[in-house]
């Protein structure tokens, strides 16, 4: 090898030293700066139990998960922002990207023969929506999924019965309706209540669902899952939902990789 070959070889093998050693430092900068981040807030809020840190977004400052909350502070720990935390250029929240990725589920493990399943179209795109019956929101949501061509959507009947106290029963007699589908849309759009449920439907899916809501921190309704397990709380108007399905029905993880048995889809 010729001196210059030498020398370039030398330089290089430098380079690649030095950006070594600088990430090094980096990750080691972090590691502490973490640690100091968590030692400010645990004396500031003692009552705080954080469950994340690392580095946000945004130079210089650190994004903290703590319970329901996404928010962020300085290296010291002496300074906190609330979010949310926007990116201009492509209008994104960023601290809501982390709650929804936070909160997202495996779509594929859902109790789907414990829902109503309505099918509209092709039924290309799956959503999942949680729902009472006497929920005002709910009624609205469900005035814009009616607007939605090519969908399948499984109804979660999950009844808060502290804020409707008949929620339960109509949430029954609509599950043990001849067509739950029909029931569910004539109650729901039409304001046309089900017919008494019968002797012979003397079980529903209801405490079972209210179980499957509280893993999911589901404590008001609506709530939709998508395909790709991200989570909406509340109604979105017909467009933008439709566009949310759309991309998450390209994103939506493969059943053999969802880490189980991916529930029927009856």
């Amino acid at each position: 090898m010729d001196s210059w070959a030498k020398r370039n070889s030398s330089i290089g093998v430098g380079f690649v030293i030095a950006l070594f050693a600088g990430s090094a430092s980096g990750a080691a900068t972090d590691i502490g700066e973490i640690a100091a981040v968590k030692k400010a807030l645990a004396s500031a809020y003692p009552q705080l139990v954080v469950s994340d840190v690392r580095p946000s977004p945004l130079p210089g400052l650190y994004q903290v998960t703590a319970q329901d909350n996404v928010f962020y502070v300085d290296k010291t720990g002496d300074y906190l922002i609330g979010g949310p935390l926007v990116a201009t250029r492509t209008k994104t929240d960023l601290t809501q990207k982390v709650i929804d990725d936070r909160d997202a589920i495996e779509f594929d493990r859902l109790p789907l023969d414990k829902a109503i399943k309505t099918t509209r179209g092709n039924g290309e795109h799956v959503v999942a929506v949680f729902a009472d019956p006497d929920c005002p929101y709910c009624h609205n949501l469900e005035k814009e999924l009616a607007g939605l061509g090519d969908v399948t959507i499984y109804t979660f009947l999950f009844p808060l019965t502290d804020l409707h106290p008949d929620a339960r029963n109509k949430a029954h007699a609509i599950w043990c309706a001849p067509d739950r589908s029909a029931a569910w849309h004539d109650w729901m759009i039409l304001d046309q209540g089900p017919p008494p449920p019968g002797p012979q439907c003397a079980h529903d899916p209801l405490d079972d669902l209210q179980m499957l809501g509280a893993s999911f921190k589901i404590s008001s309704t609506p709530v939709i899952f998508l395909e790709n397990g991200h989570r909406i709380r509340g109604t979105l108007p017909s467009a933008q939902l439709n566009a949310k399905m759309v991309t998450a029905h390209t994103e939506k993880p493969q059943a053999a990789n969802s880490g189980g048995k991916a529930a029927p889809k009856s």
